[in-house]
């Protein structure tokens, strides 16, 4: 044959080759990709919808043909926008949906670190130390080996740390005490391990400028005659290690508040599984935790911890804080207790506290809670400096008369009014006895100074600036 014909004929069969490679190349690209059912199902979903108009514009639809009038706002939204997150976008448009960002450690084999746990440990007896670090907000930790299961907190010695790495010392003069005062069982290692709440002295055995616990014993036990009862509602909001909201889309925001707050299903409900194993912890340990519920912005929760008397609302609360962070740590998420973590029309986060006494719980109770409230309002500008760690510039993001808080400059009060300082439950009205709720404690407040401003201002009637320390 001749070399010519041979050397055509070879060409023709290369570009046969690339031709049919071509169009399966394509076909296979065509083919569409399987459609995720929410963002909480893959790591990375492609989501694309349609316009949404008024009845007067062109019904469009999305892959499932459903009409998107009825569907409501898209799921994602362009983060761009972040004057309106609930903006409607003009055409149509298309998105990634990621998860938040998730720890490394978190994703560790647990089944393996099980293994471990299960050893005997004999009698000895792990106990894990919890106090406040210098800023007022942190919690630290650090465990020990007893030779003996305490039986109460006077069984557990005192300890030191380097205040010089906790923002609590100077470097040249570093060691700071640690004196247990409230002991708890320990959910993650079980018994016989303990969790023990300490406070903190300095190198002259004073407070630390963060201990605010000392103070608000004195006060708690100078008011003990009146049986004074806390309980508080400690929002928070899951976000992922990236800084943004728990399975909040990477590049967008989810439906507008509404079908959240107390809500079920994956669309309504981000992070369950953490709330629930941080209630049962609680319970475990020995936190007075007394409800749960899912708030009013996506990915936050909300948990109630109380009725406590005294000085206990502020142990428990704070042990209540250093289970959810230990939970969360687990499943290589982050809780925060930021009173205003998205800006825009999303709810912020606060500290709601219920406060009663013997009086109040009394039948015909209801004046001495119109006398505590008059005495809070006299004092609404010292309060608000304590009802956050920064002097009141955290609430200024969050009381700002909207979503559902009272303005931080004014003080007001009304039967079932969400929107006032003090709200009186309407069964309360009705009953003319129980409680009343201070609307005002931001997320991050120290349940310690909001519980002493209240109890001194209401019960003491002292001139004292609650502010100054």
């Amino acid at each position: 044959m001749d070399p010519a014909v041979l050397i055509f004929l070879l060409y023709v069969m290369i570009a046969h080759e690339l031709i049919c490679g071509f169009v399966q190349y394509r076909r296979q690209s065509a083919k569409p990709r399987k459609r995720a059912v929410g963002p909480l199902l893959r790591p990375s979903a492609r989501v694309c919808q349609g316009v949404w108009r008024s009845s007067s514009q062109p019904v469009r639809t999305n892959r499932g043909e459903r009409d998107l009038r009825k569907m409501g706002p898209p799921l994602v939204q362009d983060r761009q926008s972040r004057n309106c997150p609930y903006k409607k976008t003009p055409e149509a448009f298309c998105h990634t949906v990621n998860m938040a960002s998730v720890s490394t450690s978190g994703s560790l084999n647990k089944v393996v670190r099980q293994q471990y746990m299960n050893l005997a440990q004999g009698k000895k007896c792990q106990v894990t130390y919890i106090w406040i670090d210098g800023t007022g907000e942190g919690l630290r930790n650090k465990t020990r080996t007893l030779d003996l299961e305490p039986k109460s907190i006077n069984d557990i010695p005192e300890w030191n740390f380097d205040g010089s790495s906790t923002y609590q010392a100077e470097g040249s003069n570093s060691d700071m005490y640690l004196i247990p005062v409230s002991m708890f069982r320990d959910p993650f290692t079980l018994d016989p391990n303990k969790l023990v709440l300490c406070e903190v002295l300095k190198y002259n055995r004073l407070p630390a400028e963060t201990n605010h616990r000392a103070r608000c014993n004195k006060v708690m036990e100078e008011v003990r005659d009146e049986c004074v009862w806390f309980g508080m509602e400690q929002e928070y909001t899951l976000l992922g290690v990236d800084g943004y909201p728990f399975s909040w889309p990477s590049n967008g925001y989810p439906a507008p508040q509404g079908p959240y707050y107390c809500g079920v299903g994956a669309d309504n409900a981000y992070g369950r599984d953490i709330v629930e194993c941080h209630y049962k912890a609680c319970l475990y340990a020995g936190v007075e935790i007394c409800g749960t519920n899912a708030e009013v912005m996506p990915s936050q929760w909300e948990f109630q911890v109380g009725p406590c008397e005294g000085i206990e609302m502020g142990d428990h609360l704070w042990v209540a804080r250093f289970l959810l962070h230990r939970v969360c740590e687990d499943f290589g998420v982050v809780a925060t207790l930021n009173p205003k973590p998205m800006t825009g029309s999303w709810n912020g986060a606060g500290c709601h506290t219920n406060v009663s006494t013997r009086r109040m719980r009394e039948e015909e109770g209801l004046q001495y809670i119109e006398q505590a409230i008059e005495k809070l309002k006299g004092k609404h500008k010292e309060h608000i400096k304590v009802y956050d760690p920064h002097g009141g510039e955290d609430n200024k993001r969050r009381l700002i008369g909207q979503c559902e808080t009272s303005s931080i400059d004014d003080f007001s009060a009304g039967v079932a009014n969400r929107g006032a300082s003090i709200r009186i439950p309407r069964q309360v009205g009705q009953e003319r006895k129980g409680y009343f709720e201070d609307r005002r404690p931001a997320a991050n407040c120290d349940p310690y100074q909001v519980t002493r401003a209240i109890a001194s201002t209401c019960l003491l009637d002292t001139d004292q600036d609650d502010g100054d320390e």
